[in-house]
């Protein structure tokens, strides 16, 4: 992706190289285990994630200490981070007034290790990135793209990480547009397994919406940023994901979809470019 002297965003907070102090979240065992299931491992739950943390989050509150000098290498990645948020703010700002949704709505990124406080409760490192809707910002542990790499598989590379930022990015946008409070209120009248059917859908949802975002932000891709983002995609789906940590797949457990699933959606947002485009409630549910 081609990146170095562009715009970069404002709304990008680093909090990398604070130290914490005061255990996280009910010791920081039980908010690592709940997260990784959600966000890596298709856990037995379809509840999202912020209610997650909120249930949990009762436990110290993480207190930054003085901050380190971050490495060359890290400051690089700020520059990177901050440089794909004002991608997708630009993005977005556009298509919201090309399909007459009113103002888009910003959010902010928080970068950090170890743990972080946010509005929707305590996070350890493990919980990876996230999206908040309390407080309407992404949290992103850079950490968490060496382990897609080299524990799940995926090729690495800048555009998977601009892809999982989109799809955070994603579920803003369904935040914005009510999707995410629409969901959260059936997934409380049906069964687990529906409620899981129900979060499967919004995922590939915030999938379609990164391709959207990468269709509208192709003068910036370079060869192979594609191939990153299908590589990633495949990583995190459900049935390789319990394949590899169970031997075993359980489809009434999926949270976030196949990697077919998951790649698929990302694509038809990229070929099409249109966010009028992604009713994957339909497609699943129907």
């Amino acid at each position: 992706m081609k990146w170095q002297g562009r715009r970069k965003s404002g709304n990008l907070e680093d909090r990398r190289g604070m130290g914490t102090k005061g255990k996280v979240a009910a010791g920081g065992g039980l908010i690592a285990v709940v997260v990784i299931l959600l966000q890596l491992f298709g856990g037995e739950t379809g509840q999202q994630l912020a209610p997650i943390i909120e249930q949990v989050g009762s436990g110290q509150v993480a207190q930054q200490t003085e901050q380190r000098e971050l490495t060359d290498d890290e400051k690089v990645m700020v520059n990177f981070m901050a440089t794909v948020l004002a991608d997708t703010e630009d993005v977005w700002n556009r298509l919201f007034i090309e399909n007459n949704l009113g103002d888009y709505k910003e959010p902010k990124m928080v970068l950090f290790t170890d743990a972080v406080s946010t509005g929707c409760g305590n996070a350890s490192s493990a919980s990876g990135p996230f999206y908040c809707p309390a407080d309407q910002k992404v949290y992103m542990d850079l950490a968490f793209f060496d382990e897609l790499k080299t524990r799940f598989g995926a090729k690495g590379g800048d555009f998977a990480i601009a892809y999982v930022t989109a799809h955070e990015i994603g579920h803003h946008i369904q935040t914005l547009l009510g999707t995410s409070a629409n969901v959260r209120q059936l997934q409380q009248r049906v069964s687990q397994t529906e409620a899981n059917r129900l979060s499967v859908a919004q995922e590939l949802q915030a999938d379609f919406y990164a391709g959207v975002w990468a269709n509208h932000n192709r003068k910036y891709l370079q060869e192979g940023d594609i191939e990153e983002a299908m590589s990633a995609a495949n990583a995190v789906g459900d049935d390789a994901i319990q394949r590899r940590m169970r031997g075993s797949v359980s489809p009434d457990s999926f949270t976030h979809g196949t990697s077919e699933q998951r790649m698929q959606w990302f694509m038809k947002g990229y070929r099409t470019g249109d966010m009028r485009q992604g009713d994957t409630f339909s497609a699943i549910l129907n």
